[in-house]
């Protein structure tokens, strides 16, 4: 048996292990002899009490006699098992050991701890990986600075602070311009390069106890402390300069980059994240809507306060009247130019509000899109359009959608399912789109008006003129009808310009065997010249203004041709 104890010391040295014994009573600690070999640069006589040997112990000298109070007694031969970790560090020149400390504890009568044995272990690969685990979690992968949750929660901390030591901060947003220009041109590769670049950049100028950290994309966020206004407005020309005026090498080569900045001052005026996270992007995108590359800072703003407040209201009245069904539609006449008979009706939206009062498409419609809310509008539109056309055989109307409904999949299956339940409604269905949506993505607006001429509908281009869309356009997407903007027509009779410009989009359609519309028209002398150009179609103060009243009993059959 004795010739296999130093085989088990060996064992047990050679896996950086010692057993002890601490009698807490004496504070005393006996080792087995291995504790040399763990502990080699640790004096002996540190080892020998629990008093010394917390003195060495980091972070908290207190962890090991803490936990053995954390956990009830056990009474009996097996006595309380803990567990803990801690660093031990022999003098301020040599590095941290990590330790688990394995072990069970016995109480006295009183159920206080008297004695405890154990076994420590050296483990330092461990705590290296818990470490990098840990570091892996605070950090952005890419620029090595703190990722978006623990930005956050730094920025947290620092409204705290400043709140209850009355100092102030600012929080920046820093976006590089144009990414997606550098994405398109070399790769996303090189774009995180830059990014990384910026971030490097920018982590060189900074003063200690300023926080960087990747806030999004292509944003950095930046916490700098005890900061006054001037004091942010030299940093942020810094941080500028230190992007814009050094090409940023990467592996495709030489890169030019700009970014510009949002900041806002807390907590004067931000005294939450979410307070100071959404002004500084305000800011931000203000900054880059007036000139990439540009630097601003928030500013309270009583007209735009007003505005949000109005927007709510809005959204609010919106939201509620289609819950109630109170959006409703107007019929304006669109007639022949020259027996005046009427060809179809342009829907318009209409919203009756809870006084009474009608709000009109032009106090509905901006907002409904600035707000997001146009889908809602028109999904409720198509509804009633369809059940108008549904209702009355010898109807044919119009109706206008928004640029993003053209690509909204739930309004396709709307208008898919709404055909089907209804035959030969799709017929006498007019869908206009606006000429600055037709030449945004063709391909996108032929796909467009490919699914609807299968359904059977007809497609005009409204406002024409306003956009310039070239004729050759117009061919490619297979358009029916074009409307020529108001704006051109309304002064035919006493501007040659217009009846220049009108004339000669009336004759290009024509030659195309494209039907036209002419908005606006306000007189017989303007009718007279529409007519005398070959113009099929007029609609506005002469022939009739907008009406929430049906007029299909006086509506004789419909003269438009079929579609197709």
């Amino acid at each position: 048996m004795t010739s296999a104890l130093p085989q088990a010391s060996d064992i047990l040295a050679s896996l950086g292990q010692a057993i002890f014994v601490w009698d807490i009573a004496t504070d005393s600690i006996a080792w087995s002899d291995e504790v040399g070999a763990v502990f080699s640069d640790v004096p002996p006589e540190k080892l020998a009490n629990g008093g010394e040997f917390a003195k060495l112990i980091e972070p908290s000298q207190s962890v090991r006699i803490a936990a053995l109070s954390q956990s009830p007694a056990v009474h009996g031969v097996d006595g309380t098992p803990y567990r803990i970790e801690y660093g031990v560090r022999a003098s301020t020149s040599t590095p941290v050991l990590w330790v688990e400390e394995t072990g069970r504890w016995f109480a006295g009568p009183d159920g206080r701890p008297v004695r405890a044995q154990g076994v420590i272990r050296i483990n330092n690969e461990r705590h290296a990986r818990d470490e990098e685990l840990s570091k892996l979690a605070r950090l952005d992968p890419l620029t090595g600075e703190l990722n978006r949750t623990h930005l956050v929660a730094a920025l947290a901390e620092a409204i705290e602070e400043s709140l209850r030591f009355r100092s102030s901060f600012a929080f920046m947003l820093i976006g590089v311009d144009h990414l997606s220009r550098i994405n398109d041109a070399f790769g996303f590769d090189v774009a995180d390069g830059v990014i990384s670049e910026v971030a490097r950049r920018i982590r060189a100028r900074l003063r200690g106890g300023d926080v960087l950290g990747r806030f999004s994309g292509n944003k950095l966020g930046l916490i700098l402390k005890n900061c006054t206004n001037d004091d942010v407005s030299i940093a942020a020309e810094r941080f500028l300069a230190a992007i814009r005026d050094e090409v940023v090498p990467t592996k495709s080569g030489p890169v030019s980059v700009t970014a510009s900045i949002g900041a806002v001052s807390a907590p004067r005026h931000a005294r939450s994240t979410d307070d100071a996270i959404n002004r500084a992007h305000e800011t931000l995108d203000h900054a880059k809507r007036r000139r990439a590359g540009s630097f601003a800072m928030w500013r309270p703003d009583a007209a735009r306060d007003a505005q949000r407040r109005v927007n709510i209201r809005v959204t609010d009245e919106i939201v509620t009247a289609l819950n109630e069904r109170r959006i409703a539609l107007a019929f304006e006449p669109v007639v022949g130019v020259r027996g005046r008979e009427q060809a179809f009706h342009e829907c318009l939206v209409r919203m009756q509000q809870d006084g009474g009062q009608v709000l009109l498409a032009p106090d509905i419609v901006p907002v409904a899109e600035r707000l997001g809310l146009i889908r809602l509008v028109d999904h409720r539109v198509l509804e009633l359009v369809v059940a108008e056309l549904a209702a009355s055989p010898a109807v044919r109307l119009s109706l206008n959608i928004s640029p993003d409904t053209t690509t909204d999949p739930d309004w396709w299956a709307s208008i898919e399912s709404l055909m089907r339940a209804h035959p030969g409604v799709a017929e006498r269905l007019i869908v206009e789109i606006t000429e600055t949506v037709a030449i945004q993505d063709i391909e996108d607006v032929r796909s467009f008006v490919t699914r609807l001429k299968k359904l059977g509908s007809r497609i005009a281009i409204d406002d024409f003129g306003a956009g310039y869309t070239s004729f050759r356009n117009l061919r490619k997407l297979g358009v029916d009808i074009v409307k020529i903007d108001g704006a051109f027509v309304q002064n035919i009779a006493s501007s040659a310009d217009d009846r220049a410009f009108v004339q000669t989009l009336i004759d290009l359609a024509r030659r195309l065997d494209i039907e036209t519309v002419a908005e606006w028209v306000q007189d017989e002398e303007s009718a007279r010249l529409l007519c005398d150009w070959g113009c099929d179609y007029i609609q506005g103060r002469l022939t009739g203004l907008a009406s929430t009243k049906r007029p299909w009993a006086t509506l004789p059959d419909a003269t438009l041709p079929a579609a197709g």
